[in-house]
This record gives structure tokens, C-alpha cells and sequence, in this order.
């Protein structure tokens, strides 16, 4: 398999968040699945203002940004897929999340999503609904497969794995085969279309 750029963005910023747990587990799939370059994104180190710039992304892609925000937008506009690992906030996902898409533009265009969700009951179903709609509006890609982690206090231990890895490890896979798949796919098209 070809060598993809795969951005794994923790969601929450939360003190106390599970995010970083579920993304190092995530991370450790992706790099076992062997056709990406994976890189973690932790968006407590961003500056995520939100209020956003007076002028739409349509209109102005690429706003002056905050100094603390610049690392995170080379990083998204470098990767060629984003796994979003998010928990459920209110049956949504978190604001943090919302403005870092929402300062974004060209960094999502033409490019393939997965979702790893993690909360009570839903498992984080809820916000990746939410989200698979908003990535719609930017012209991503997201993949239908997903992971899940209903009651993951109960799943995973107190070091951070998981009781029994099998199934969600199955899960990630199928997962990163199709988002392999779809960045491929796009990164040609988008090459493509810069040639023309």
C-alpha cells in the first residue's frame, strides 16, 4: 500500500478527557494497518478561538489565523485523511471540534473521514452523526464504517487497553482499508485537477 498522511484528531479538550486514551489506542491500529503515515492532533495545544474571522470560508479560505493555530493548519492541510475521535456532549460533539473545522476550509476539500466514537450509551454516535453532516457541507468524504465505544469505562483498563481488543480491533481495520481506499482515491483526483 501506498504511504497516506492520516491526521488522528483528539476532539476533546476537556480536563480529565478519555480522548487521548482512545486516540493512542487508534493510533496503534493505524500504524499496524502499515498504509499510512499517521500523525496525533491534539486540539488542547491549538488556539481555537470562536469567534470566527467577519468574513465567510467561501469567500476567504484562508483568514489570518492565531499564532497558536498556524501548527494545526499546516498539519490538516498536509494530511490526506482524518480519523475525528470524539466523545458525546449533549447528544453533539464539542465546541472545540466545531471551531476547529469551522476555521477551516481548504483543508478538509476533496479529502476522506473516519470516525471513532467513545461515550455512554451511544458510544459517540450521536456527534458523529452531527459531524458526518458538516464534513458533507465541506466537500469531504466520510466513510461509512466507524468504532464505538459504548460504556468505555467499562472496556478499557485502568492502563489504557483495552479487556478485549478483538472486535474493535477488526472494526479499526475494515475502517482504515476503506479510508485507504477513498485517500487514494482523492489524492489522484485532487492532483488531477491541479494539472488540468
Amino acid at each position: 500500500m501506498s504511504s497516506l498522511k492520516l491526521a488522528v484528531i483528539i476532539g476533546s479538550v476537556r480536563e480529565g478527557r478519555f480522548g487521548s486514551t482512545v486516540a493512542a489506542w487508534f493510533a496503534e491500529q493505524a500504524a499496524r494497518h502499515g498504509g499510512f503515515e499517521v500523525d496525533v492532533i491534539d486540539l488542547a495545544d491549538a488556539d481555537l478561538p470562536l469567534a470566527l474571522p467577519a468574513i465567510p470560508p467561501a469567500m476567504e479560505p484562508n483568514p489570518p489565523r492565531p499564532e497558536g493555530m498556524v501548527d494545526l493548519s499546516a498539519r490538516l492541510a498536509a494530511a490526506d485523511a482524518f480519523v475525528i475521535v470524539t466523545p458525546d456532549y449533549n447528544r453533539s460533539y464539542p465546541a472545540a471540534l466545531k471551531a476547529a473545522i469551522d476555521w477551516h476550509f481548504t483543508q478538509w476539500d476533496a479529502k476522506t473521514i473516519g470516525f471513532v466514537g467513545y461515550s455512554g450509551a451511544s458510544g459517540g454516535l450521536l456527534a458523529i452523526e452531527h459531524l458526518r453532516q458538516v464534513f458533507n457541507e465541506l466537500n469531504a468524504h466520510t466513510v461509512r464504517e466507524y468504532v464505538s465505544f459504548p460504556r468505555y469505562y467499562l472496556l478499557f483498563d485502568e492502563e489504557g487497553r483495552l479487556r478485549e481488543p478483538n472486535e474493535p480491533a477488526a472494526a479499526a481495520q475494515t475502517m482504515l482499508d476503506r479510508l485507504h481506499w477513498w485517500a487514494e482515491a482523492l489524492a489522484a483526483a485532487r492532483t488531477a485537477s491541479v494539472a488540468a
